[in-house]
């Protein structure tokens, strides 16, 4: 881990990235491609050090309030987080100049942060997404080892859910011939539909390979998996899409399943959905 002062904060989108790189060693990460010219080791997180000044500043000169979004390409609750406390520092923030804010996360140390995400709730819009990939925990220990297994997850949203946090579920990716199964498919949504969550973000039944992420994800198969990166190279060679056989059963399963529970499903809406403000706040601001 290394500091930096970083120059800006906030993207044009309004995310931001407090951590650059991660400790949570997921075989698939596609923040490990090449072609986002990171400059240092990836488990050697840049942290930026400054944020909540940076933060604070850019949120002081915005015109009009909006959703900040976090965790699209760094985990805000990576292990050194703890210490750190750069994340709810930067929601002090959020809540204290009424911003919304939509955190994405695999950890279950977002729940310290229940009181500020409550609180900018009520003001404005907090909205925790989270990852989940596989239902068998001993499964999720190998692809995902670093975080929490997805029943701790599962505690985390229904969690929110008891403190009237909505939550958003990203169900990707599925490797092929590893968890792109029925059964793993009903498992993890059946614990969304438990926790109540209010959309599912799912691209399909399979996952991304970039140079840099696919050679990583290669050498994890041959430690776990003998014989399935030789699979991979025949069937996909060098596509950036690696998409599961089971794709089009299992999306029909989904979609079924969400329109069943009344789960929002389709991709654009949940992106919307995180990024609209609330209607009480933009009442406010005619007046």
């Amino acid at each position: 881990m290394h500091f930096v002062e970083a120059k800006g904060i906030l993207s044009s989108h309004n995310g931001m990235n407090i951590y650059r790189g991660c400790t949570h060693g997921c075989i698939y990460c596609d923040s490990r491609s090449l072609c986002y010219n990171m400059s240092h080791a990836f488990e050697d997180i840049e942290v930026k050090i400054n944020a909540p000044q940076l933060l604070e500043k850019a949120l002081r000169s915005k015109r009009k309030r909006c959703m900040i979004g976090t965790g699209a390409m760094g985990d805000p609750y990576i292990p050194a987080e703890k210490e750190l406390k750069l994340t709810r520092r930067c929601l002090e923030l959020i809540e204290q100049y009424s911003f919304g804010v939509a955190l994405q996360t695999k950890s279950d140390l977002v729940l310290r942060d229940t009181d500020l995400l409550s609180a900018i709730n009520e003001d404005q819009k907090a909205v925790v997404q989270m990852t989940m990939t596989t239902f068998d925990d001993e499964l999720c220990r190998i692809i995902e080892p670093g975080v929490c297994p997805t029943s701790r997850r599962f505690e985390v949203l229904s969690e929110m859910k008891k403190q009237r946090i909505p939550t958003v579920v990203w169900l990707s990716p599925f490797l092929p011939y590893i968890n792109d199964t029925e059964e793993n498919l009903m498992g993890l949504l059946g614990y969304c539909a438990e926790a109540g969550v209010k959309g599912i973000i799912c691209y399909g039944i399979g996952t991304t390979m970039r140079d840099g992420s696919r050679e990583y994800f290669y050498s994890a198969l041959d430690r776990h998996f003998k014989g399935l990166s030789d699979r991979y190279r025949r069937e996909y060679g060098l596509s950036y899409e690696a998409v599961s056989p089971y794709n089009d059963r299992l999306m029909a399963i989904f979609g079924e399943f969400c329109e069943k529970y009344g789960i929002m499903h389709d991709n654009g809406q949940c992106f919307r959905y995180l990024e609209e403000l609330p209607e009480k706040f933009e009442q406010l601001t005619l007046f």
